[in-house]
């Protein structure tokens, strides 16, 4: 299993793909993930749960749900990856729970809206779109409480993270919050994500930042502090590492 950091903390993203015969190992990200076929079938293994949908049929994947593809068969699917805060009111409502089951029957036009090239140029009406899905899969949805226990360790790093960003959120104080070694927890995540603890923290933190600089009057040292850096040069370098522009300039875009 490897983590999609690209898909999983980008402030408003929303990508979208068109395919056929796909398959792709297992993964995890911080995005929602809806997928649906137009021809044949698809597997999609979502937390060792797996679904074979047909056309018109839709899988809605949660925020750091560990899922994967499979076409047995040729199958022809088209995918949307949207971040949490692109329908934030529903994302709050199930931050902390998971469905019992991620597949469900979409309103054909939503689809095929959402579907529509031309439509999407719109990033209102998208987002008005991504609304109307998952209300739609929430109006037949059942929930549980996501598990931090030992054995999705993952997910409370995860947790750990969205609570701590603007303080606190070293491997030391991971340690003290899950009673587990700091080299211990190092080495897992690592191995669990492909990319370090430190990195994710940082990429969590600027994520978080992009939002402030796009929907905020708040000075750029402001924000750095309100994100959790300790100086406006440790937040310039990292956000410049991450996404190749300092803040100021992607502000002023």
């Amino acid at each position: 299993m490897f983590y999609q950091s690209v898909h999983s903390m980008n402030a408003d993203e929303v990508k979208f793909e068109h395919g056929s015969d796909f398959s792709f190992p297992l993964h995890l990200h911080g995005s929602f993930e809806l997928v649906t076929v137009t021809e044949g079938e698809l597997v999609v293994t979502v937390d060792k749960t797996s679904y074979r949908i047909s056309a018109g049929q839709a899988v809605l994947i949660f925020p750091n749900q560990a899922h994967s593809f499979l076409s047995e068969v040729h199958s022809v699917h088209f995918l949307c990856i949207f971040s949490p805060t692109l329908v934030q009111a529903y994302g709050k409502a199930v931050k902390t729970k998971i469905p019992t089951s991620n597949v469900y029957t979409p309103s054909p036009f939503l689809l095929e809206r959402l579907m529509d090239g031309e439509a999407r140029e719109n990033l209102l009406f998208v987002k008005g779109l991504l609304y109307a899905l998952c209300g739609e899969f929430d109006a037949g949805a059942l929930y549980r409480e996501r598990e931090y226990g030992n054995e999705a360790l993952l997910s409370q790093i995860f947790e750990f993270v969205e609570q701590n960003y603007r303080a606190d959120a070293s491997l030391s104080a991971l340690s003290a919050a899950t009673s587990y070694h700091y080299v211990y927890l190092s080495k897992y995540f690592r191995e669990s994500t492909g990319i370090p603890y430190a990195e994710y923290v940082s990429r969590y933190r600027v994520n978080e930042a992009c939002y402030l600089l796009r929907n905020t009057d708040y000075t750029v040292l402001q924000i750095a502090y309100d994100c959790g850096f300790e100086s406006l040069r440790s937040f310039n370098r990292n956000f410049k590492k991450i996404l190749g522009i300092p803040p100021s300039e992607y502000r002023a875009r």
